[in-house]
């Protein structure tokens, strides 16, 4: 069988130490992820909320305590495939700065959960600078994709 393939390159992929950081903030995230989903199944045995009820109803006693940590959980995963993609597309020229960016997202949306798991929405807020850290990734994904673009 001939394994010698000729066809011409696109593109060449060079590793440097720097996207073994977005690979490590990208694992992070997913410990991170996996955090908070245990809080929501601690949440569930705590408040008593039955599965596959992915929320507590308005007469459960204690739903809304219940339903702060899990939305908590669930707006972070709603953002995740946004995350993943800024962080992807950015660290490709820019491993660094996203990586940087990959972090403040992480700790922004770690404070978010808290915050919200408190059973006082208002204080998600405290996370919300997580927005600094995927504009800072979306600025790098938008870059890489100009220069991309360009070459």
């Amino acid at each position: 069988m001939n394994t010698n393939f000729s066809a011409p390159k696109l593109f060449t992929f060079v590793l440097s130490r720097e996207h073994g950081y977005a690979a490590g903030v990208a694992l992070t995230s997913w410990v991170a992820l996996q955090y908070m989903g245990v809080n929501v199944m601690k949440a569930r045995k705590r408040y008593g909320v039955d599965y596959p009820a992915l929320y507590a109803s308005d007469t459960h006693p204690q739903g809304k305590m219940f339903n702060c940590v899990q939305r908590g959980h669930q707006n972070t995963l709603e953002n995740y495939p946004q995350f993943l993609l800024m962080l992807g597309l950015g660290s490709i020229e820019y491993p660094l700065i996203s990586s940087i960016g990959g972090a403040i997202w992480i700790v922004g949306r770690l404070l978010y959960f808290h915050g919200y798991s408190t059973g006082e929405p208002e204080k998600r807020r405290y996370g919300s600078f997580d927005h600094i850290g995927m504009f800072v990734m979306l600025g790098c994904a938008i870059k890489t994709v100009y220069d991309v673009v360009r070459a």
